[in-house]
């Protein structure tokens, strides 16, 4: 971003160091700083420490005047960007930080001190660390600063902080799923009390008001104007409306649709009232008027909850839900054309041989069917075959059919039939019996005999049929 010609930035910024610490400095030399990076400053006590960047410009200008800090205040000045010499160092000092803060709460124990060490903040030298800690009043810990000066060999310094200052150096979750307020933004600690969970009709349950400092949580205080506003117009001193048909007692308000609810007694129905007509009975029982009910029930309209999906809720709907749909489509499209297909094909390979056996019997003349008296003994209109094995040819076990015994014995060589050759066509005349087998596997069988015999009427190999 361009700016004016004759435009002097802001000498002044603001340095962010560990926990919630940010301080101002000058920038004399006007280094070309930007946001986040590490920066070389005076130290309080002598000696210098590193801190990151946090505004700079114009912002800076805004955040004094609401911390109400002038200009002339700020003493202490940048004096480099940090080098990688300064960050090694830097890093070495913050590693030393947790072993530190372990070995100071154990000669706290040894000296029976009633405080706990809640953290630990090294300069970015090396030469002093300040101690953190919380306690119910004043402690006197002269002896273990000597002791841990002897044992860290820095400069000491000890702070007491409160408890949420505590747990705005530590950090957390809290119990709406969020980092805590303290530890991110909130910087000034207003004082909560019980009257605003009161005022916001909030059940007065410690484990739930409270918050990981064990004080009442700060966002008590968020909306609390703003229910301190609605309740102007709710009236006061109505818990009784005296009626002729009875008491009628508050049982529930609702600040923002402004209504109150009343029951009379012996009764388990609500009666829902506006603001309005609240005064109004109220009124009128100041001037001693009784009236003969609460009036005019209210219905209220119980719309339907609108039902959403859980991408919805937080507004994170795919970008591909519409392609799987159509994705999926096609699937049953496609699946829906093989089904019709296969079902085409059954029912065309079905269509001609059922047309074709009431053909075969029409054309069939008298000349043509079968007498029962030349059939051997034993025919299929009997419902039995004969017993015994194939000749030559294999033999199939017995029993493995449904359609009956054959008759016994094989048949005559050359595979033809007792009353003659299958290709001549002068079969028997006569009709078929009844429950003579099953049609279309004989017919089956005749037509592929027919394929493999040769022209003198017997099989390829001169070995009986075994198509049957």
């Amino acid at each position: 971003m361009d700016m004016p010609t004759n435009y002097k930035p802001f000498s002044i910024l603001e340095v962010k160091f560990k926990g919630s610490r940010k301080e101002f400095y000058h920038n004399p030399d006007n280094i070309y700083l930007e946001a986040g990076e590490l920066v070389v400053v005076e130290a309080a006590t002598g000696g210098y420490d590193v801190g990151h960047v946090s505004i700079t410009g114009e912002l800076v200008r805004m955040q004094m005047v609401k911390r109400r800090v002038r200009e002339e205040d700020v003493a202490k000045k940048i004096y480099r960007k940090a080098t990688v010499a300064d960050v090694e160092k830097w890093k070495a000092a913050k590693d030393l930080e947790w072993e530190t803060m372990h070995k100071s709460r154990t000669l706290a124990l040894e000296l029976n001190l009633s405080m706990k060490l809640s953290d630990v903040d090294y300069q970015g030298d090396k030469t002093k660390a300040t101690f953190y800690y919380t306690a119910e009043g004043r402690v006197d810990f002269r002896e273990l600063i000597k002791k841990m000066a002897e044992s860290f060999r820095i400069r000491i310094e000890m702070r007491q902080i409160g408890m949420r200052q505590e747990a705005s150096r530590l950090g957390g979750i809290g119990s709406c799923g969020r980092e805590l307020c303290c530890s991110t933004w909130l910087t000034d600690f207003k004082t909560v009390s019980t009257s605003a969970a009161r005022y916001q009709n909030l059940s007065l349950n410690t484990l739930k008001l409270a918050g990981q400092c064990g004080k009442l949580k700060c966002c008590l205080n968020y909306e609390l104007d703003t229910y301190m506003d609605a309740l102007k117009h709710i009236p006061d001193n109505v818990n009784v409306l005296k009626t002729q048909r009875g008491d009628a007692r508050l049982q529930k308000t609702d600040i923002f649709k402004k209504m109150m609810w009343f029951s009379y007694p012996g009764e388990e129905s609500w009666v829902p009232l506006p603001i309005v007509r609240v005064k109004e009975l109220q009124q009128m029982n100041r001037d001693g008027v009784i009236p003969p009910d609460l009036g005019v029930i209210i219905e209220e309209e119980v719309k339907p909850a609108k039902v959403l999906d859980y991408e919805n809720v937080v507004g994170q709907d795919s970008l591909t839900r519409l392609d799987e749909r159509r994705n999926q489509n096609k699937r049953k499209n496609k699946n829906n054309k093989s089904r019709d297909q296969r079902d085409g094909q059954r029912g065309g390979e079905n269509a001609p041989r059922q047309e074709a056996q009431p053909n075969q019997n029409q054309n069939r003349g008298p000349q043509q069917q079968r007498q029962q008296g030349n059939r051997p003994e034993g025919n299929r209109g009997e419902g039995s075959r004969p017993q015994g094995g194939r000749p030559d040819g294999g033999s199939r076990p017995e029993g493995n059919r449904n359609e009956g015994n054959r008759p016994q014995g094989g048949r005559p060589e050359g595979g033809n039939r007792a009353d003659g050759s299958a290709n001549d066509g002068n079969k028997p005349q006569g009709e078929r019996p009844e429950g003579g087998g099953n049609q279309n596997r004989n017919r089956k069988s005749r037509s592929n005999r027919n394929k493999n015999r040769n022209p003198n009427g017997n099989t390829d190999g001169g070995q009986p049929g075994n198509n049957e």
